[in-house]
């Protein structure tokens, strides 16, 4: 899981993931880190690219809202089952709201001092 290691948002949202990943499956790396850059690059993505939040599996990337439900699926009950119900709103919408609140992240949730998330 690629996030913005200076979005409070994001690293909320971390701190939200690691709580509720049962088998710890999912890893964390800031986007503006080094691996995080490469990443991107190897996604398709620039690697200057911190708008998304981005799930880098073995065979596949995903970002914005696809990133989100894929990330609930890996989480405990009942995320599976609501990433699965969100699934039916169409992706344009769901990304939209994604859009929204991503381009106004830092003026709602703030950044943190640090240049990375505390939990690395």
């Amino acid at each position: 899981m690629l996030f913005d290691g200076v979005c409070n948002l994001c690293n909320g949202g971390v701190r939200f993931v690691r709580e509720h990943d049962p088998n710890r499956s999912i890893r964390y790396i800031p986007l503006q880190s080094e691996s995080g850059r490469k990443l991107l690059q190897r996604s398709g993505r620039a690697p200057d690219d911190i708008s998304s939040v981005v799930l880098v599996e073995k065979d596949r990337s995903y970002i914005k809202s696809e990133a989100v439900l894929r990330i609930m699926e890996y989480l405990n009950l009942p995320f599976p089952q609501l990433a699965t119900f969100l699934k039916v709103v169409p992706l344009f919408l769901r990304d939209f709201a994604y859009d929204n609140v991503a381009d106004n992240r830092y003026t709602v949730f703030g950044r943190s001092e640090s240049e990375s998330c505390e939990i690395l």
